[in-house]
């Protein structure tokens, strides 16, 4: 697991002021968790040759982000931004604003949801709106996805998951934005057999989301999957001796 790593780049937020574009457009008493967490990695940070996506989410996005690495190298470079922070937090919009600062991203893919399930749903909507305003500010031209909350283990959570997804819905319909529907990928799946816990899959299941997620980055790039020595290279110039995904490049394997 890559989770320490996300302690280098949570000392970025402290401190300092959000600017006018950042400063949240709804403020809501939103309670945090126990820990908040943020992770982040850049692969292909020094490349520039092909388009790069941003990935925006949970720990679901942090658990299938490896996988799109792994499915659009060659064709494309990834940077995931993963958050335990509910859109409504008060320093949501800040820690997104620096991600969308660091590269001129082809696509952006964005969730939040599974940690906003206890929400106002009315702050929750306008925070969303927030962000989504923000993604556009900074974008840049990028095309964007919006992705599902998926479902959960447990039913009367994944009710809540519902009305978030439908929320969004109404929200993305608004903002002509397509929504690549994770919920409705694993919801037929056997919790048993596909979940690791309340919240989080196994590797199948996770493969199956990177393959869709990556099947709309494609599909916005209007690119087909790389060759093998074309993915072989990149995964190799992404690797890193320092860092744990030294694994991505296949001579590690």
């Amino acid at each position: 697991m890559r989770r320490m790593f996300a302690c280098a780049v949570g000392l970025v937020f402290v401190g300092g002021s959000l600017t006018a574009q950042e400063q949240p457009k709804t403020q809501v008493a939103h309670p945090r968790e126990a820990t908040e967490w943020i992770v982040s990695y850049a692969y292909n940070a020094n490349d520039a040759k092909l388009p790069r996506v941003l990935l925006i989410g949970d720990s679901i996005c942090n658990g299938y982000s490896k996988d799109v690495c792994e499915e659009l190298a060659g064709t494309a470079y990834v940077t995931f931004f993963a958050t335990s922070k509910c859109v409504c937090d008060k320093s949501y919009l800040r820690s997104l604003a620096f991600f969308l600062d660091e590269y001129d991203y082809a696509v952006i893919h964005f969730n939040n949801g599974l940690h906003s399930l206890s929400s106002d749903r009315q702050d929750w909507e306008a925070c969303l709106r927030a962000a989504v305003q923000l993604i556009r500010e900074k974008s840049k031209g990028a095309k964007i996805y919006w992705a599902s909350s998926t479902p959960l283990k447990d039913p009367a959570l994944t009710a809540k998951a519902r009305e978030l997804n439908a929320i969004a819905a109404r929200v993305m319909k608004t903002e002509e934005i397509p929504t690549d529907d994770l919920f409705a990928l694993m919801d037929p799946l056997d919790r048993n057999v596909h979940w690791s816990d309340t919240f989080h899959f196994k590797g199948e299941a996770k493969k199956m989301q990177a393959k869709a997620v990556a099947d709309c980055v494609r599909q916005a790039l209007g690119a087909g999957k790389a060759s093998g020595a074309e993915a072989a290279a990149a995964l190799k110039a992404a690797a890193t001796a320092t860092g744990p995904d030294g694994k991505l490049d296949p001579a590690k394997k």
